[in-house]
């Protein structure tokens, strides 16, 4: 690898909750299928430690994760949380078996899991609450407004969406401040570029989740594997270099239940594409 830091090593959310622009994403830490606690919480709780002692300093959960086990063992392996620690979560969505997810918005549903989230959590209040996914049954101002009721009451200091439009953000930016945009993206699922260019727009943080979908085995004629053998990094480092390059809004939350996979991830910040390397990518 290239010496140096990656641009813009840290983001701040809402003006006043700085954390690092490479997260990380705490959903493969529970068991199969993430229905209930893992097989190994030990394990998994290494891993979740191992990535504050590498500078994680937000980590992504949600209530649904494990059926509110994620959130515990995060607890149970990081409580009391190291100073800058942000820790945050999600609501919105149920799992009625191990292959099925269904959104469900109500406000009082999402009020009563921001309270569990609280408890199995160990806080008194959450960093960044988001909405999981908006539930077409229930309009957005509703869904929206419960977490700003939240907030009015001091059980959460910022809102986020996931899985949104830009005209989805807008309508929820018309009841609340949101601060982050959770959307799936990466150097190959490129579906939310318009959200991404209205997030720096308007200075709103975006996570990007399932960062390395496809990074893992590209064509070995493509321009990510020959910019890989040009750093002498792995595919997945340079895919999450690129993302870090893409913009200053984005955050990355690569996730893993290896401890190898995690040093990995976490070396793609010390990474320095240059202005070709990502021309390159940028075309691929």
């Amino acid at each position: 690898m290239r010496p140096g830091r990656a641009v813009g090593t840290h983001i701040t959310l809402g003006g006043d909750l700085t954390v690092g622009r490479l997260g990380f994403g705490a959903l493969r830490l529970t068991g199969p299928h993430h229905w209930g606690p893992p097989a190994r919480p030990d394990k998994a709780a290494e891993v979740a430690r191992c990535a504050v002692e590498l500078g994680v300093s937000f980590i992504d959960t949600a209530d649904v994760y494990g059926l509110g086990a994620n959130e515990e063992l995060l607890a149970t392996a990081l409580h009391p949380y190291p100073p800058g620690l942000v820790v945050s979560t999600k609501a919105g969505e149920v799992r009625p078996s191990p292959q099925q997810w269904r959104v469900l918005g109500r406000p009082d549903y999402l009020r009563q899991q921001a309270e569990l989230s609280l408890r199995r959590l160990r806080l008194e209040r959450i960093e960044l609450f988001q909405l999981h996914r908006v539930d077409p049954q229930v309009p957005l101002e509703e869904q929206v407004g419960a977490l700003k009721q939240l907030q009015d009451e001091g059980k959460i200091r910022h809102i986020g969406l996931s899985e949104v439009t830009v005209e989805q953000i807008e309508q929820a930016r018309s009841v609340a401040r949101i601060v982050s945009v959770q959307n799936k993206y990466s150097l190959y699922d490129r579906r939310y570029e318009k959200e991404l260019v209205h997030c720096e727009q308007e200075g709103i943080a975006f996570i990007a989740w399932k960062p390395l979908a496809g990074a893992a085995r590209p064509a070995r004629d493509g321009a990510l594997a020959r910019v890989a053998s040009q750093t002498g990094a792995t595919t997945t480092q340079v895919a999450l270099a690129w993302l870090l390059h893409r913009s200053p809004v984005v955050l990355p939350i690569p996730g893993t239940a290896s401890l190898a996979h995690l040093r990995a991830n976490m070396a793609a910040a010390d990474l320095v594409l240059d202005a070709g390397q990502l021309t390159l990518l940028g075309e691929g």
